[in-house]
């Protein structure tokens, strides 16, 4: 008898619990459940389609070190992965089976969903959670519930993160070879032709080096430097944390510069540099939370009910624009066009580009919401969400709705010399100065830029007036 390992969202050997435990407790195998069908219908990012393809591979070949060998399902959709996971396990005679917990909806009606078809046939399962340092569930306010405001989950996440958070798996040791063999070459008919390893080269390695390579050379100025969009001030590894490639309690036990398994040493995480991307680390950890406490925001609600009176516009020309990086304003544009070519946005420049489409152009928040997730190497429903969320002043501890970015002061502070708009907008390159950021109409004829498709300061006043309006009427 075997134990059969659901890779999902973990695609690592290292401080994997599931991989771990079920090794420790007999030979096992891995098994991917491929639903490119559901990818499409979640308008899943071709970029990252072609990423997970991409660390799968690796990743079988690492296994293969390790003697475990793995099996692609293809299941096409979610609702095909039980039945497939039992056919399978009753082939193999499977004993148990050991997976990591995600925390949408989707995805935890299909785990629930096959727990209860194996369990049908006599075997048992067993999750783990993975995605976070500290469990959902565990951080809760005195009510006994999820907290609602970042700053105080932060704090009780701090001052509690030695107690609750789990344990650092080491890589499992080899086991004894099956008879069983890997049948990854069928991956090859799901390649989409995307060159990602360029910016994003494959395998933990080479996440690894690259979390090195941060802590040892960037965190110390990422407080200072993070919000400048033409500075390699980033860590760059939300792609690695989004296909699980690498864990956040990988990247707080390197932030810690600690090899042990038991986190003691956040009192060692001094320097603004470090508490600042420290504090990130939480964001994920707090937006996940969330989304299991308040799993509307998975099903396209907003997380502040009465924000939903609010009458967006729908998808229209300005929308189109704002997609194609052609609104008139520089540094929306600029970021636009960087998510376009590369798969991939500046944090800040996510901010300015929501709160444009958003406060500016009064578009819905989701159609932005869905437009990120079908470009973003990095996709990740809880962070996505919950940005966007942030920035249409919708969601949980969001942005006040009468702060609205202005992206000319946003790109004059942290663009000063254009060179990240001249990187994108090449039709402006040779324009010099503050004229870059904001060009006048001779100037903007000139180049064949258009000019801006909205009034900002009219637009701003107007959303200031569509959430006061909610604010001030009467409660149902």
């Amino acid at each position: 008898m075997m134990n059969l390992v659901w890779l999902r969202s973990d695609l690592r050997i290292y401080d994997n619990p599931a991989l771990y435990n079920a090794m420790s407790q007999g030979p096992s195998i891995a098994v991917y459940c491929l639903a490119n069908k559901q990818w499409d219908k979640h308008g899943l990012a071709p970029i990252k389609q072609r990423l997970i393809i991409d660390h799968l591979i690796e990743l079988e070949e690492q296994l293969a070190k390790l003697n475990v060998p793995l099996i692609i399902l293809d299941c096409e959709l979610f609702s095909n992965i039980p039945q497939r996971l039992k056919e399978l396990s009753s082939e193999l005679n499977i004993r148990k089976m050991y997976y990591n917990h995600e925390y949408e909806v989707n995805e935890k009606a299909c785990t629930n969903n096959t727990i209860s078809s194996l369990n049908d046939i006599g075997i048992s399962s067993q999750g783990y959670h993975d995605q976070c340092m500290v469990a959902p569930g565990f951080i809760l306010n005195g009510s006994g519930e999820c907290y609602k405001v970042f700053s105080a989950f932060a704090k009780n996440w701090n001052a509690n993160l030695s107690s609750l958070a789990r344990p650092l798996y080491n890589k499992p040791d080899a086991q004894q070879a099956l008879e069983l063999t890997s049948n990854i070459h069928c991956l090859k008919d799901y390649l989409i032709d995307i060159d990602t390893h360029n910016q994003w080269p494959t395998g933990e390695d080479e996440a690894h080096d690259r979390l090195n390579e941060f802590i040892e050379q960037d965190v110390s100025q990422y407080h200072n430097q993070r919000d400048f969009p033409d500075l390699d001030a980033t860590s760059h590894l939300s792609v690695y944390l989004a296909l699980g490639v690498l864990s956040t309690r990988q990247c707080l036990q390197a932030l810690v510069s600690s090899t042990q398994h038991d986190i003691e040493l956040l009192s060692e995480v001094t320097g603004e540099g470090k508490k600042c991307w420290l504090n990130e680390l939480v964001w994920r950890d707090f937006y996940r939370h969330i989304l299991v406490s308040f799993p509307k925001v998975c099903k396209g609600k907003p997380f502040k009910d009465a924000t939903d009176n609010i009458p967006w516009k729908g998808d229209n020309k300005d929308f189109q624009a704002w997609c194609q990086g052609k609104t008139g304003v520089p540094i929306v544009d600029a970021a636009m066009r960087q998510l376009n070519t590369t798969g991939w946005m500046h944090n800040r420049l996510r901010m300015v580009v929501a709160m444009f489409l958003t406060k500016h152009l009064q578009i819905d928040w989701r159609l932005g919401e869905a437009y990120f997730y079908s470009k973003l190497a990095d996709a990740d429903l809880a962070s996505n969400n919950g940005g966007w969320q942030w920035s249409a002043s919708t969601g949980v501890d969001a942005v006040p709705y009468f702060r609205i970015f202005n992206p000319y002061r946003q790109a004059e502070r942290f663009d000063p010399k254009g060179d990240f708009v001249r990187k994108y907008v090449k039709e402006l390159a040779a324009i010099e100065g503050k004229a870059i950021h904001q060009p006048s109409k001779l100037i903007a004829n000139q180049y064949s830029y258009p000019m801006p498709i909205v009034d900002l300061k009219i637009a701003a006043e107007h959303t200031k007036a569509l959430f006061k309006n909610l604010n001030t009427s009467p409660v149902a």
